[in-house]
């Protein structure tokens, strides 16, 4: 495996460069400057919303691209590069299915906030909500939201694969479907995932799926990682990504990303250190 000529890095956050604590690494920090001065682009690619997922990597957030709510939304510092929202009818026709199961909790997101019924504590997700969705609004109606609505969030405080899935798979061919976590399926725009999201800034930067590395987790993820001769499963990723992944790596809890990313930099000053 030969690292040496990968110019384009993505990598999920939640299970992925985040452990278990939600935390990134002071080491991912450190291997991060090593990247940029081999002119590496670094991409983090994520169903969490874009000010979540600046919250994590606030000190690098001009240096990276960020791939929000799973691709519809991409954002180089605070350049807009793409955004995919729903139509308003959509909104509706969805949020119909919505209430007719009382175990699922929506969460409907914008590019600066998220938006929620207020209901019983008792029943929703409010220790997820806090660390997911910071900037959380709650609503009376779904027509008090006026911005643009890029991703539904659904909760199910048990299993989404199981609980919240077969409700809405019949929806999938007009909307991107897809299990996000354990207790998470999101819906978007079908344009809106992050293996489209990896394609266009590989057309923008001329980079092909040979110098391009992926790391993922989740089913959210699978699309990004065909986008990657070197795509990387973690060690606790969903039996589905690890089964489409080209290659392992350890888990979030145990520094799998940074692995990786040591023996990139490694492989970039032998290659380097050779032609001088």
């Amino acid at each position: 495996m030969n690292l040496s000529h990968i110019k384009l890095i993505a990598t999920d956050m939640d299970g992925t460069l985040l452990n278990k604590n939600h935390e990134v690494s002071k080491l991912f920090f450190k291997l991060f400057e090593q990247l940029k001065k081999h002119n590496v682009l670094f991409v983090a690619a994520s169903g969490r919303p874009l000010y979540g997922i600046v919250e994590k990597l606030n000190s690098i957030k001009n240096d990276i691209f960020i791939v929000a709510e799973n691709g519809g939304l991409i954002m180089q510092g605070d350049k807009l590069i793409l955004s995919t929202p729903f139509k308003k009818n959509d909104l509706f026709d969805i949020e119909s299915l919505i209430k007719l199961n009382r175990d699922i909790f929506p969460v409907y997101c914008t590019k600066t906030k998220a938006y929620s019924y207020r209901i019983s504590e008792s029943s929703s997700p409010v220790e997820s909500l806090t660390e997911y969705y910071p900037n959380i609004e709650f609503i009376e109606h779904l027509s008090d939201i006026k911005e643009e609505i890029i991703k539904i969030a659904l909760y199910n405080a048990e299993d989404s694969e199981k609980y919240i899935y077969p409700y809405f798979k019949h929806l999938e061919t007009e909307y991107k479907v897809i299990v996000s976590g354990k207790q998470w399926l999101d819906i978007s725009n079908n344009s809106a995932n992050k293996g489209n999201a990896i394609q266009l800034l590989q057309k923008k930067f001329n980079i092909s799926p040979d110098e391009t590395l992926v790391f993922g987790d989740y089913n959210n993820d699978i699309d990004m990682l065909k986008q990657a001769t070197y795509s990387f499963a973690m060690e606790n990723a969903h039996p589905d990504v690890i089964e489409i992944a080209n290659f392992k790596t350890k888990s979030n809890n145990n520094l799998g990303v940074e692995l990786i990313l040591e023996k990139l930099v490694a492989a970039k000053l032998r290659t380097k250190s050779s032609n001088n």
